[in-house]
């Protein structure tokens, strides 16, 4: 058989040549015959010719056809002959990919890459492209660049197997990281080349980078730093201030890294006459207040900022949720100022038309729409959108809380007002180990659920065993069991305590009892508390117990049954509970044994912790704790000594030895006593190199408090003092303490412990 050769194309290139030279006249299609198909069906290809039996066929339509079956990637080769008006069209397909092997892959996992590669059009069972190949595998190397590993080195081997198929194996030598040697800055003169690095993420290697992994470089932390020191220049007048170029070498082994800033300063301008304009009167006053722009000021780009925003901010708290607030520029080059005009429009007031809630799964949805501030109907108020987004986060119930008022279509004086939320576990099982210096090794195990059933609800039972003490409790609160918000909650617990094994006396007691416990919310931040309480107590003493233990017993008996009513108030104003940077947290306490208990006593407390950053820049924070007890007995009672008060340790007298400030008895033992004062003073910061972890911090304190027992003088000369510094670090294994401290003025008798810590959370 004879045929006639029309177009023989090895790629899809040659495809797109013009190929008027083997010109032929056209003719009618009497049969299509496609030769050469293995896998692809012959309908796609009849599909991409784009010619059917009966129909005129010229070289026009053959470089087309061409092309399209190029096109689909399937085939290597196509050729496209002539045998007696029948039009047979040969393939070479492409292979399959049978599988792909990925070896030496650490740092990204196998299946990552694999499901990478599929992005690629590069898997099992699809049609092997080489440029594919090479895409997915330009690709990949670049994940490892962005992961600081230059020296990576990656080889693609092909192999061809039976049935038109092809095995893949991708061999990874993922190299060293590339460290941060040298950061150079160019042209600075207004800052010196530490104070621009201390501005940086980014470092050369130390001693703590092991772990911080900051001598790392990437191209994205690189670019916040730069924007960091721009910052630093534009919040100092520098109005002009460029970062001309930068440079990021390697050296020859693609392990070390060396960045250089070219910068240009430019001259320091200050703020200039300052012109606020608003479209409503009303506003005209409160919004210059909000101004922190001041004429002959150094220009900042960050007050400029933050006074846009604090009017924003005042006109969304009276119902306009569009504001727009424009500072406009104007630069005197002559005298180095900046004007600013700036346009305050309001816009119009705004009213929330509706409220939905996304994303609760669990949660019912009037959990979430009691702690909203925000009202469905009511005019539009910034500030209570913002409490109502933080009275969801502080639940606990949620890993993500996000809401957006976006505006009603064709009403634009309405908003709708959209909470999503993000569920996460509320329901825990913890086992858990810890040391303490005072209390021993403690052992916890606590099954817990904060959101029973999705109702906002709080079961726990909890098991706490340490050398002092043993602990076993079943708990539940219900923080609305009013529409009001007033919560109810109860309790049972057994308690057994061994004070003799940490030095406070030779004795120990058996306790058992209930408690009912109310609050109620007085505002957002504050609240009330009421508790009931019933126990048990039984007292175990011997011949060498301490004379006043022996001496309660003959009085009061070993075994008794108190009643008693405890009062609170608190306020808590932190911007968080674990590393709280600013704010307050204050409470007061009162404890009344109550008819018809065989005890008539009362304790007084109080504590106040203020939490202040110097700025919102800075990395210190400022703790001021005081706390302050007093206990007696009322009509013919007294304080029983088991509820008296102690002193020193980790958590209030640093440098003294748990509980062991104060009065003592004939053992020599500490007895607690009916006063107790406490004060600190702390300055905590991140740790070196370390700023942006929020895990770990050193401290500096001073500490002063005692306890004092009746009749003794109290007055400042009897306080102990102590100082010293601590570390502090939220660890996967729970919390852990480790402090040294110098008592400053220790008296004869007073039991000194220069080095405390404390591994696990202790209750």
């Amino acid at each position: 058989m004879k045929f006639k050769p029309m177009y023989l194309l090895l790629s899809a290139a040659l495809a797109s040549l013009s190929l008027s030279a083997l010109a032929f006249d056209s003719f009618t299609v009497r049969d299509i015959r496609v030769e050469g198909l293995q896998r692809t069906d012959a309908g796609t290809v009849f599909n991409y010719l784009g010619v059917k039996v009966g129909e005129n066929f010229d070289d026009a339509k053959a470089s087309q056809a061409i092309r399209s079956l190029f096109a689909t990637g399937f085939f290597d080769d196509v050729r496209i002959e002539v045998d007696k008006d029948i039009l047979v069209v040969t393939v070479d397909e492409r292979p399959t990919i049978s599988q792909i092997n990925i070896n030496g892959a650490k740092l990204i996992e196998k299946d990552q890459i694999k499901k990478a590669f599929q992005g690629q059009n590069l898997a099992d069972s699809q049609i092997f492209q080489q440029e594919a190949l090479d895409a997915a595998i330009n690709e990949l190397k670049q994940q490892y660049y962005a992961r600081g590993r230059y020296s990576v080195e990656i080889k693609a081997t092909v192999t061809k197997l039976e049935r038109n198929r092809v095995g893949i194996q991708v061999d990874i030598s993922e190299g060293d990281v590339a460290l941060i040697k040298g950061i150079n800055f160019v042209g600075n003169t207004v800052y010196s080349d530490s104070e621009l690095l201390r501005a940086l993420g980014l470092t050369t290697s130390n001693w703590i980078t092991w772990y911080t992994k900051t001598d790392q470089y990437s191209k994205q932390k690189f670019a916040a730093d730069l924007e960091q020191i721009k910052s630093m220049y534009l919040d100092n007048g520098y109005i002009k201030f460029a970062i001309e170029s930068t440079a990021v070498a390697l050296s020859e082994d693609k392990t070390e890294m060396f960045l250089t800033v070219n910068i240009n300063e430019g001259a320091q301008y200050k703020v200039g006459k300052v012109t606020l304009s608003s479209t409503l009167a009303e506003f005209q006053e409160p919004a210059k207040a909000l101004l922190l722009l001041k004429t002959g000021q150094v220009y900042s780009r960050e007050d400029t900022n933050k006074s846009g925003l604090a009017i924003s901010n005042m006109l969304g708290n009276h119902g306009y949720a569009f504001a727009n607030v424009n500072p406009l520029p104007e630069i005197d080059e002559e005298s180095k100022t900046v004007n600013f005009t700036v346009m305050v429009d309001p816009g119009k007031k705004t009213n929330i038309r509706r409220i939905n809630v996304y994303g609760n799964s669990l949660t019912r949805d009037e959990v979430i729409r009691r702690e909203l501030r925000q009202m469905e109907s009511a005019e539009y108020d910034l500030s209570k959108v913002k409490r109502s987004k933080e009275r969801l986060q502080n639940l606990g119930y949620f890993s993500e809380v996000n809401i957006d008022t976006p505006i009603v279509p064709d009403a634009v004086d309405q908003v709708d007002m959209n909470v999503n939320v993000v569920e996460q576990k509320t329901g825990n099982f913890n086992f858990g180990v810890g040391y303490g210096q005072s209390e021993g090794v403690i052992f916890q195990v606590s099954v817990s659920q904060a959101n029973f059933l999705g109702t906002g609800k709080r079961f726990s039972v909890d098991v706490n065993t340490s050398t002092a003490s043993k602990v076993y409790s079943l708990s539940m609160r219900n923080p609305y069991a009013t529409t009001d918000g007033v919560a109810f909650g109860w309790s049972l617990y057994q308690k057994n305590t061994d004070p003799n094994s940490v030095n406070l006396g030779d004795y120990s007691t058996d306790s058992k009892g209930l408690s009912l416990n109310f609050g109620m919310p007085t505002s957002d931040y504050n609240s009330l508390g009421l508790s009931l309480n019933y126990e048990n107590l039984k007292i175990h003493a011997n011949q060498n117990s301490p004379t006043y233990v022996n001496d309660y017993l003959s009085k009061y008996g070993a075994v008794s049954d108190t009643y008693s009513a405890v009062m609170s108030w608190a306020s808590d104003s932190r911007d968080s509970a674990t590393f709280p940077t600013k704010g307050w947290y204050r409470k007061i306490n009162a404890d009344v044994a109550i008819p018809p208990s065989e005890l008539t006593y009362y304790k007084l407390s109080a504590q106040s912790q203020f939490f202040y950053s110097f700025n919102e820049k800075s990395p210190v924070t400022f703790v001021w704790n005081i706390e302050a007890g007093y206990g007696r007995g009322y009509g013919s009672g007294e304080l029983p000594f088991y509820k008296n008060y102690f002193a020193g340790g980790v958590n209030s007298v640093r440098g003294y030895k748990s509980g062991s400030l104060g009065p003592r008895d004939n053992n020599g033992d500490s007895m607690g006593g009916q006063t107790r004062f406490v004060n600190n003073f702390e300055l905590y910061s991140p740790l070196p190199n370390m700023k942006d972890d929020k895990t770990m911090r050193l401290s500096v304190f001073l500490d002063a408090g005692n306890v004092w027992g009746d009749g003794q003088v109290i007055d400042s000369t009897s306080l102990r003092y102590s100082t010293g510094a601590a570390f502090t670090w939220i660890s996967p294994v729970g919390p852990i303490k480790l402090i040294y401290a110098y008592p400053l003025n220790a008296k004869p008798g007073d039991s000194k412990e220069s080095f405390q810590f404390q591994l696990g959370q202790v209750f």
